[in-house]
């Protein structure tokens, strides 16, 4: 493929002889230049690679140097391809580094399909297998929320940890945790084994769900980076799928709900090996390098080692040079006037700050916008509209499931082509309608039961197109190198913090409001949702890492 591109030397060499202004634009108009681009996007088209956002700022440059004179008929096509191609990558490659740190979310998303089956389970005189399975209420709590409790320790250790760390080890350390976790539940002798199980458990879904948003957008190229990090939500959807089905698959079984928790050991197993054998993310290792912790020279050798498998590249390739030279000039800018640590408050400052304005009201709204208690009355809405399958819970959910992860895998397509902030605004809106559908459902619509279950499914659909990826997509982006560890694993403490809230709160709301009521009040806070969306967050697709914090954050 011949494209155009400048290197810096030859724009110095061809703007130092420029002709004067008067006689710079016979020669290359403005029209001859949009011949050419023609030419260019036609090939770039035909060829179906991913690096368009390259060309086109390159473009872009070659427009800038006409204006000023310098003359690029004079440039190499060799030269020319090799800049085109900064974001080439091999798929084969781009695989690896997402599929392992996702793995960490199909195992959360795991836990909350397969607990909803066990719950029924490890209650059961006849199926429980146990002689303690007469559990209070307040016991079968602690079982249920026992990961939740875990997840918001994990978040709080992964704050002051999670650069020392690094992303990599810190996704094996979760991987370690969902393994022990895993088989301690599965293998509960007894109640306090059983909660102690859960809580380790939970512990390694926090580390995770930092961890993993935080690996794959520091590895993935950032033309598809949106794309990778949306799937991700999709393996938390899967994973919910996976729980029900073994759910289902082991309701009638003695001890049924041991093999529900256990399934989950081998899985955690293969993401442990898996993370292993990735190398650490090279936005890491210059950081970690930049903060003095070492060698700059050392880090800087092994950046681009690992960026080397990551993109599948030889060893000699000169991309991987360029790439690691413009992350590191990035750094450096960052730190020039700070302390190489920075402080443990550095995250509530300046960009920071903004960054976790955005990111944290994100992952607040997610939660408090109704998801996952609108579900609750999912089962009476299909009952009353007349469906059979609405008289199995376990189906309901499945639909229900099959239903998010169609809807996902919508918004996975979308993100990089669409872009983050149309299917926030248009999700979030959706949200909107349908909370205030359902309202007006058990207000005054009540025999009209078909108004519920497209409410219903409007909700669902539009949420996972909306918060749903989009939230920890954004949160992965937005917050500068320097505090990207601490921001995301406040932004994780945030996140499950109010699922903690909403949780324990949504009983006692929906017996003094009702569902009319707490439906408004949803619906109500979905509009503020909205109203934050439109005024407070930014669009990121296309750019980099650095060029966010730059242009965005700044």
């Amino acid at each position: 493929m011949a494209t155009i591109s400048v290197s810096s030397a030859t724009v110095r060499a061809t703007a130092a002889s420029a002709p004067p202004p008067s006689s710079r634009f016979p020669s290359y108009s403005l029209d001859h230049f949009g011949t050419i681009k023609e030419k260019i996007d036609t090939r770039l088209h035909s060829s179906r690679r991913f690096f368009l956002p390259s060309v086109a700022s390159l473009n872009l440059r070659k427009l800038r140097l006409q204006a000023q004179g310098a003359d690029y008929s004079s440039l190499s096509p060799s030269e020319d391809a090799d800049d085109a191609e900064d974001g080439d990558f091999s798929w084969s490659s781009i695989i690896p580094p997402f599929l392992f740190p996702a793995l960490g979310g199909l195992l959360f998303g795991y836990d909350i399909g397969a607990t909803s089956g066990a719950s029924i389970s490890l209650q059961s005189a006849e199926l429980s297998g146990t002689t303690w399975f007469s559990l209070s209420a307040v016991q079968l709590g602690l079982v249920v929320s026992g990961s939740l409790y875990g997840a918001l320790a994990g978040s709080l250790i992964a704050y002051p940890t999670a650069d020392f760390l690094g992303r990599r080890r810190e996704l094996i350390v979760a991987a370690a945790l969902y393994l022990v976790g895993g088989l301690i539940t599965g293998f509960a002798p007894d109640l306090v084994a059983l909660i102690i199980g859960r809580f380790i458990y939970g512990t390694g879904i926090g580390l995770a769900m930092h961890g993993a948003p935080l690996y794959i957008a520091e590895t993935s190229p950032s033309q598809i980076r949106g794309t990778l990090i949306s799937l991700k939500e999709l393996f938390i959807v899967l994973g919910i799928l996976l729980g029900y089905l073994v759910g289902s698959i082991q309701i009638s079984a003695v001890g049924g709900w041991r093999y529900m928790y256990g399934v989950s050991a081998p899985i955690a197993l293969v993401m442990a090996l898996g993370m292993w054998n990735l190398p650490p993310s090279p936005r890491w290792l210059l950081l970690r390098g930049v903060q003095g912790q070492g060698s700059l020279e050392d880090y800087k050798e092994k950046a681009i080692n690992a960026l080397t498998k990551l993109r599948g590249r030889s060893v000699t390739d000169k991309k991987n040079d360029k790439e690691i030279e413009e992350t590191l000039t990035s750094l450096k800018a960052a730190y020039a006037k700070e302390e190489p640590e920075g402080s443990f408050l550095e995250v509530f400052q300046g960009a920071s700050l903004k960054a976790f304005i955005i990111g944290g009201g994100l992952v607040l709204f997610q939660q408090i916008t109704g998801q996952p208690s609108v579900l609750y009355y999912a089962t009476s809405i299909l009952q009353s509209a007349g469906f059979s399958a609405a008289s199995d819970a376990a189906r309901v959910s499945v639909v229900v499931g099959l239903f998010k992860l169609l809807m996902t895998g919508l918004a996975v397509l979308k993100v990089d082509d669409l872009g983050r902030r149309p299917l926030l605004i248009s999700g979030v809106g959706g949200i909107v309608l349908s909370l205030f559908l359902l309202t007006a459902y058990y207000k005054f619509l009540g025999s009209f039961p078909l108004v519920a279950v497209g409410a219903l499914l409007l909700y669902v659909g539009s949420y996972q197109v909306s918060f749903g990826p989009i939230s920890w997509l954004m949160v992965s982006e937005v917050f500068p190198i320097r505090t990207r560890g601490r921001g995301i694993s406040l932004a994780v403490l945030t996140n499950f913090g109010a699922n903690a809230l909403v949780t324990f709160a949504f009983s006692p709301l929906k017996e003094l409001l009702g569902p009319e009521n707490i439906f408004l009040l949803f619906g109500v806070i979905a509009l503020l949702s909205l109203a934050f969306v439109l005024f407070y967050v930014p669009e990121t697709k296309g750019l980099s890492l650095e060029e966010i914090e730059a242009k965005i954050l700044k």
